[in-house]
């Protein structure tokens, strides 16, 4: 396995990073998250962050069935893949790396990204009676919040607008995305799912803006894949998109176009998600050159037995 490995939020971070770095976004144009082993919890961005300077400090634990921003570390077993201490994510148990292969942070990854080196967490709020802090959950006193961009048209939502604690008046916190609703209507949909790329892709976002559909060119995007859904515009962050996005994963699609706005994708790993993410944008790209050249009405289906062998279950390419 040549994917990065260990924390969820360095993981995320490396997505971040490649899918600027590669030109699928600019900077912001997007967001990320990875269910932890609890099954009831993410890690998601933070509002306001640049998607390819991500580190784990950037990123909030939500409660995934009722959005509550937790505080407290996690109780999960130390990540057996980095050195000197205990992780506060700690993904799934794996087995040691062997002498040689600890990443230290800051170091160049395989493909030649670097991560940047990991600063210090702030320290967050405890909060009486199980140290977490409700999201969008009215209160007569609130603490100090830490907003990051959290656009206008959010603001009148049951969402992510507030952070409530009772940690008292010099407490702070950091709000999760303002579009974190789009993450949990999803988990709570799909218990398959691990992790979820949105992002804002350029040439898929054109070709939504001229009405035509993404066609799957190559065997790679058929197996990645399989099919494309188109999620009808809704202002970003609101709950009305994040259930329809929601309800058009339930038949088992993993790639969803939200018209206008962006892309969601799925998948039981961060790992897959990022590789779907890629294919989408690259089948777009595809696309839109069959298009510019008068030839997408020449452009035609993956072939009928290949698309029955995924049918079947088929596993490679």
């Amino acid at each position: 396995m040549n994917y990065l490995r260990g924390d969820l939020r360095d993981q995320l971070a490396y997505v971040g990073q490649d899918v600027v770095r590669t030109g699928l976004v600019i900077g912001s144009g997007g967001n990320l998250s990875a269910r932890l082993p609890d099954g009831d919890s993410c890690w998601v961005t933070a509002g306001g962050t640049w998607l390819d300077r991500l580190d784990r400090p950037s990123f909030v634990r939500v409660r995934i069935s009722d959005g509550s921003v937790r505080t407290e570390p996690p109780t999960y077993s130390d990540d057996p893949l980095r050195s000197g201490g205990p992780a506060l994510d700690a993904g799934p148990a794996r087995p040691s790396r062997t002498a040689g292969q600890t990443r230290q942070d800051g170091a160049a990854l395989p493909d030649g990204t670097t991560l940047p080196a990991q600063r210090a967490p702030s320290a967050v709020p405890s909060v009486a009676g199980g140290a977490s802090a409700s999201v969008g959950v009215p209160a007569a006193a609130r603490v100090a919040v830490t907003r990051r961009s959290v656009p206008p048209h959010v603001q009148g939502e049951a969402g992510p607008s507030s952070v409530e604690t009772a940690a008292g008046p010099s407490a702070s916190a950091t709000l999760p995305t303002s579009e974190v609703a789009l993450h949990l209507a999803t988990y709570r949909a799909r218990p398959d799912v691990n992790a979820i790329v949105h992002l804002h892709p350029q040439t898929v976002l054109l070709l939504d803006a001229l009405g035509e559909q993404i066609r799957l060119v190559t065997t790679d995007h058929g197996f990645y894949l399989r099919r494309i859904a188109r999620v009808p515009f809704r202002l970003p962050g609101t709950s009305e998109l994040a259930e329809l996005a929601a309800d058009a994963t339930r038949d088992g699609t993993n790639c969803l176009v939200l018209s206008r706005h962006g892309c969601s994708v799925l998948a039981d790993s961060v790992e897959l998600a990022h590789k779907r993410a890629a294919n989408l944008e690259e089948a777009a790209r595809l696309t839109y050159r069959a298009l510019a050249a008068g030839r997408l009405a020449d452009l035609p289906e993956l072939p009928a037995e290949f698309l029955a062998r995924l049918d079947a279950g088929a596993t490679s390419v």
